[in-house]
């Protein structure tokens, strides 16, 4: 049983390689690792499954533009672009419009591309889950025994968010209202990042590796902290308790910088858990190009670097486990605390 459990690890770390080995090769049969990392973590108009024979197989996704020049709406997929659209290789291959004047404009582009299906997957996992167990609790009240298995898991992670992270950031007077949004982003990202690291269909999108999806994130963190946030706060952003000439006079130095602090704090949630989810990404796919790297150099060389490329490989989908579950947690904590922070009462001296 132990024996089976290591070669379906193997398998699960060495299944791209196929497709990486198929799509590697250029033209005078060199090995652009940047070049082969950076189309593998970019979003795309199809959902590439595998290679076979020099054929891509693949999964066309549903395209949906409106041209800027003829103001009309387009439905096609990846193989069937109307006139006067394109790919832009320049624009990490979205999609251009070319205008009668010779120019290139980005028409106003709605499409279903692979980061938004595998964000609907994720969607269709958490509501299959979580209705799951609720279906577990229902009929049973208090005094029932404590659930087990999968639905225990679950508990376990909705009680330590909800009680060690959301109710101890918040306070246990207003965590209530903020404990929905909160949980939710936790799974939400939770679960992403475990089916990104899946290197096949339905998995393999890297979701929370592109900016536009972490960016609305932290918005939504944003506007949860400003939005519901109490006078108090506003009071130590625009007049806080410091010496009138750092407030006022020559200068409102202090209340310009709290003022920054409004969206310093959602950029740095941004930025944190795109780049370390990106990272990781191209940590992998990096030593799974080292693989190929390794045999062009002879079978002496390619033995040994192809020997610590597996082990790295392995190590490194351990670790972006742990990953997963740190970054997810990271975000919620911080999102927590922040809205804490402006919903804290005053306390008199």
């Amino acid at each position: 049983m132990k024996s089976l459990k290591y070669i379906i690890i193997l398998l699960v770390v060495l299944l791209p390689l196929p497709s990486l080995a198929n799509s590697a090769g250029h033209g005078d049969g060199q090995l652009n690792i940047p070049e082969i990392v950076l189309e593998h973590l970019a979003d795309s108009y199809e959902w590439h499954i595998a290679t076979y024979q020099g054929k891509h197989i693949s999964i066309p996704l549903p395209i949906i533009i409106r041209s800027q020049n003829t103001g009309e709406w387009h439905f096609c997929t990846h193989h069937s672009l109307p006139d006067g659209f394109f790919f832009s290789k320049e624009h990490h291959g979205k999609i251009y419009e070319r205008l009668p004047d010779g120019s290139e404009a980005r028409p106003l582009d709605l499409s279903m591309t692979k980061t938004v299906v595998q964000i609907w997957l994720v969607v269709a996992i958490l509501i299959i889950v979580f209705l799951s167990c609720a279906r577990w609790y229902k009929g049973r009240d208090e005094r029932s025994e404590a659930p087990k298995g999968f639905v225990g898991a679950i508990e376990m992670l909705v009680t330590m968010i909800n009680e060690d992270v959301v109710k101890a950031s918040i306070g246990e007077k207003k965590y209530k209202k903020f404990a929905p949004y909160l949980l939710t982003v936790f799974f939400f990202i939770l679960t992403t990042n475990l089916v990104g690291l899946i290197p096949f269909f339905p998995g393999g999108a890297n979701v929370t590796g592109n900016i536009n999806v972490t960016f609305f994130l932290a918005v939504c963190t944003m506007l949860a902290i400003n939005i519901f946030a109490n006078k108090e706060y506003w009071k130590e952003i625009f007049w806080p308790e410091v010496p009138l000439f750092l407030k006022a006079y020559p200068a409102p130095i202090m209340p310009v910088i709290e003022l920054f602090g409004i969206f310093t704090k959602p950029f740095a949630l941004m930025i944190r858990l795109f780049a370390n989810m990106m990272a990781g990404h191209a940590v992998i796919l990096s030593f799974t190009c080292v693989i190929f790297l390794g045999w062009s150099m002879g079978v002496g060389l390619g033995l040994g670097l192809n020997l610590f490329s597996i082990i790295m490989l392995l190590f490194m989908n351990a670790l972006e486990f742990l990953v997963a579950f740190v970054q997810a947690y990271v975000f919620t904590m911080l999102s927590a605390v922040f809205i804490g922070l402006a919903n804290k009462e005053h306390h008199a001296e």
